[in-house]
C-alpha cells in the first residue's frame, strides 16, 4: 500500500487467515450462513417484541435493543472479512478501518454495558415484583439504554482517536480479519507503553464494571429464589434469569480472556479464532439462547405464525 503524506496510509492489509488458503475457503462458506442466520435471528427477536402486546415489557425493550446491536456488530465486521475471505485482496482503506474500528468497538462496549443493565432488570423482576412497573419505568428504561450507547461510543471514539495518532513508520499489515486495538499496538513503531494501560484500564471499565453490577444483581436473585418455598416458584424463577445468564456467561467469558490474556507470538492465532468467537458466533446464538429458553417468546412466535396462516 502506499504512503500518503509521508505519515499516514491510503489503506491496510489484514492478514488474516490468509497463510492458509483452504480454511478461508471453509470460513467463507461458514461465515456466510453464520451472518444469515445471525439477522434472521435477530430480526425475528425485534419483530415479536414489536408485533406482541404481551412482549412490551422492560425485559424485551432492552432485548430488543441488545437484537439490534447484534446485528450492527455482526454487520461491521463480517462484510468486509467475507470480501477479504473471497479474493486474494486483503486490503481495507484507511477510512474503512477507522470506522470498522469506531463501531465494533462501540458497540461492543454498548453491549457489555447493556447486559448490566438487563441484569439489573431481572433483579427488579425477580427481587421487587410489586413495584417492578414502578421501578423499570418506560423513561427510565430508555434512559438506561441510551446510556449504554452513549457510553459506548465515548469510549469508542476516545480510544480510535488516540489508536490513530501512533506513528506506523511505513507498516500496514494487520495480522488480523479486523481493525482491532491490540493489532494496532503491534504495528505501531513507538513506544505504546502509555497506550495499553489506556486500552488495559477502558477495558476494566467496561467489562469489569457491569460484570460486578451483574454478580451483584444475580447474589440478590439467587437469596431471593432460595427464599421461595416451592420447586416450582424457584424454577419459574431461575427461569426468567436463565437465558440472560448464559448469554452473559459467552460474552464476557470470551472478551475477558482476549482482553486480559498475556500478549504473546503464540497466542495469535487462538485470539483470532476467539476474535471470531465473539463477533460472530455469540451474535448468532443469542437469539437461539432466547427463544428456545424462553415460552413467552416461543408462545409470541407460534401467535404470530398461526396469525398470518389463518389470514390466508
Amino acid at each position: 500500500m502506499e504512503q500518503k503524506n509521508g505519515s499516514s496510509f491510503t489503506g491496510f492489509i489484514l492478514l488474516g487467515f490468509s497463510d492458509r488458503p483452504q480454511l478461508e475457503l471453509v470460513l467463507l462458506v461458514i461465515l456466510l450462513i453464520f451472518y444469515i442466520f445471525t439477522l434472521l435471528g435477530n430480526t425475528t427477536i425485534i419483530a415479536l417484541s414489536y408485533l406482541d402486546p404481551h412482549l412490551h415489557t422492560p425485559m424485551y425493550f432492552f432485548l430488543s435493543n441488545l437484537s439490534f446491536l447484534d446485528m450492527c456488530y455482526t454487520t461491521s465486521i463480517v462484510p468486509q472479512f467475507l470480501v477479504n475471505l473471497s479474493g486474494a485482496d486483503k486490503s481495507i482503506s484507511y477510512g474503512g478501518c477507522v470506522v470498522q474500528m469506531l463501531i465494533s468497538l462501540g458497540l461492543g462496549c454498548t453491549e457489555c454495558i447493556l447486559l448490566g443493565v438487563m441484569a439489573f432488570d431481572r433483579y427488579a423482576a425477580v427481587c421487587r415484583p410489586l413495584h417492578y412497573t414502578v421501578i423499570m419505568h418506560p423513561r427510565l428504561c430508555a434512559l438506561m439504554a441510551s446510556a449504554s450507547w452513549i457510553i459506548g461510543f465515548t469510549n469508542s471514539l476516545l480510544q480510535t482517536v488516540l489508536i490513530f495518532l501512533l506513528p506506523l513508520c511505513g507498516r500496514n499489515k494487520l495480522d488480523h480479519f479486523l481493525c482491532e486495538i491490540p493489532p494496532f499496538l503491534k504495528l505501531a513503531c513507538v513506544d505504546t507503553s502509555m497506550n495499553m494501560y489506556m486500552t488495559f484500564f477502558a477495558s476494566v471499565i467496561t467489562l469489569l464494571t457491569p460484570v460486578s453490577l451483574i454478580m451483584f444483581s444475580y447474589g440478590r436473585i439467587v437469596r431471593a429464589v432460595l427464599r421461595i418455598k416451592s420447586t416450582a416458584g424457584q424454577r419459574k424463577a431461575f427461569g426468567t434469569c436463565g437465558s440472560h445468564l448464559t448469554v452473559v456467561s459467552l460474552f464476557f467469558g470470551t472478551a475477558i480472556y482476549v482482553y486480559f490474556q498475556p500478549s504473546s507470538s503464540n497466542s495469535q492465532d487462538q485470539e483470532k479464532f476467539m476474535s471470531l468467537f465473539y463477533t460472530v458466533i455469540i451474535p448468532m446464538t443469542n437469539p437461539l439462547i432466547y427463544t428456545l429458553r424462553n415460552k413467552d417468546v416461543k408462545g409470541a412466535m407460534k401467535k404470530v405464525l398461526w396469525k398470518d396462516s389463518d389470514s390466508r
